[in-house]
């Protein structure tokens, strides 16, 4: 992968690369650290990545990969040190638009809200389904589980998704 290579995937793939790094960090600073070190890691291995395939798919393992190892090693140093857990940031929503934006805007906070506060094995595969559109096939080979258990995974998030959000939508 050249300079031209690797601009053409930030201008393609970037967006959804930076979305997909917001969800699994929640914090701003690790998002763009998560998302720059998903395109090292990429340059470093620009053997592996086959622009006829499909790069997007690559790049999200990667930022998968990466984000594992990291929280790995946190869980790992703070049972020997007992280190503090960082802060998360909260993302803040304008509310200066008309009243059904801002209606919108609110039930697509708290789906974000609600997805976010899913377990990391059901979140990780609703964030690729729904959020990267990804065939269950595809974010099983991902994941490293059986496209079975990624569907049954989508059905108990859908259902928790679904408890949660009654609440909202009825409240």
């Amino acid at each position: 992968m050249n300079k031209q290579d690797l601009e053409a995937c930030i201008g393609q793939y970037g967006r959804d690369i930076y979305t997909f790094c917001s969800y699994l960090a929640r914090n701003l600073q690790e998002t763009e650290d998560l998302y720059q070190d998903t395109f090292l890691k990429a340059l470093e291995l620009e053997d592996k990545l086959d622009f006829q395939q499909n790069p997007k798919s690559y790049l999200l393992s990667i930022a998968l990969r990466i984000w594992k190892n990291r929280r790995r090693k946190f869980a790992w140093r703070r049972r020997i040190a007992a280190a503090c857990p960082e802060q998360e940031e909260q993302a803040k929503i304008p509310r200066d638009s008309p009243e059904e934006t801002l209606l919108r805007e609110e039930e697509q906070w708290a789906v974000r809200a609600a997805v976010t506060h899913l377990p990391e094995h059901l979140r990780l595969p609703v964030l690729l389904y729904y959020m990267e559109e990804m065939p269950t096939k595809q974010a099983a080979a991902l994941l490293g589980i059986p496209p079975g258990t990624v569907l049954s995974r989508l059905h108990r998030a859908r259902k928790l998704l679904k408890k949660e959000l009654e609440d909202f939508l009825n409240g």
